[in-house]
């Protein structure tokens, strides 16, 4: 689940942090970028926890309103949320309930909110119908829902945010990921239905720890480029931000011959398009290509 455009985001934050308190424990560094990945994909698990809080909340409500439809007499149709097969399933899953059991869940303190989000849902179109008659139609439910009522809910990110502040930011590239894992869900599977790995493999988590330490063990180095690159320009008053993404994005060319130099240039215009001032993406990519054409006997890789 981890990819490289989150461990970007990720280190990118980090070594920014640690420009602007002037820290350079790489060890220090490292470790604290771990937590942060690490909490992410928690990030992860909680929000297809939230899938399974609203359904549970559902079904209570459900269950109170039918006892009391029975003792007079009447009968109630279910709803969507009730016995929605994919819900169910999710609520099921090894995996799922293994991280419960070491990381708990904290939707379980979180009732009102999650009152209040059924509440929104079931005003919804896409719930104001029967069961859904099939198990894809189950999985297509939840995913509009998620989109329409979790993606952009403002309640919401002031949890996650209370709750962990290493959540601040993930939230946006974590959505994406669980969208995927519904796409990805087989009724077949049943309760054994994989998840997301953390990584997808080992060469991820190693990119992680060795662009960090490339950046900050070799800073002094990829900023003389960055200078040699920028004469046009007053160094001391380059933006601090741009000045790491650049950082970043020579270690990357540098210590990572497998990556296509244009890609690295692109990730890193996008992260500061993203993250810096509006005129820094077009900046840094200018200065990027002209060192990477440079530094050409440095960077052992084909441009």
């Amino acid at each position: 689940m981890i990819n490289r455009d989150l461990i970007r985001i990720k280190v990118v934050q980090l070594a920014y942090a640690y420009s602007q308190n002037g820290e350079c424990s790489v060890t220090k560094a490292d470790n604290e970028l771990k937590l942060s990945l690490s909490k992410a994909y928690q990030l992860y698990n909680h929000l297809l926890l939230l899938i399974c809080a609203v359904t549970k909340m559902a079904r209570k409500r459900y269950d109170i309103v039918n006892t009391k439809a029975e003792r007079e007499g009447r009968k109630i149709s279910q709803n969507a949320f009730v016995d929605n097969k994919f819900a169910l399933q999710l609520a099921e899953n090894t995996q799922l309930r293994g991280f419960v059991e070491s990381n708990g869940d904290i939707w379980e303190q979180k009732a009102e909110f999650v009152k209040n989000l059924l509440l929104e849902m079931q005003e919804d179109e896409t719930v104001k119908s029967d069961v859904a008659s099939s198990y894809e139609d189950s999985k297509a439910m939840w995913k509009q829902l998620y989109k329409k009522h979790i993606q952009d809910n403002e309640s919401l990110n002031d949890i996650l945010e209370s709750e962990s502040l290493y959540w601040n930011g993930d939230k946006d590239i974590i959505d994406t990921f669980v969208l995927k894992t519904i796409g990805r869900f087989e009724e077949n599977a049943g309760s054994e239905q994989e998840l997301l790995p953390e990584y997808r493999d080992d060469d991820d988590e190693k990119y992680a720890h060795q662009l960090l330490c490339a950046a900050m063990e070799h800073a002094e180095e990829y900023q003389q480029y960055i200078k040699e690159a920028c004469k046009a320009w007053d160094f001391s008053r380059l933006a601090k931000m741009d000045i790491v993404i650049m950082q970043l994005a020579i270690a990357e060319m540098v210590n990572f011959p497998k990556i296509p130099i244009p890609v690295t240039i692109n990730e890193y215009v996008e992260l500061a398009n993203e993250y810096s001032t509006p005129k820094s993406g077009k900046f840094i990519n200018g200065i990027l290509d002209a060192i990477a054409k440079e530094k050409n006997f440095k960077i052992k890789k084909l441009l």
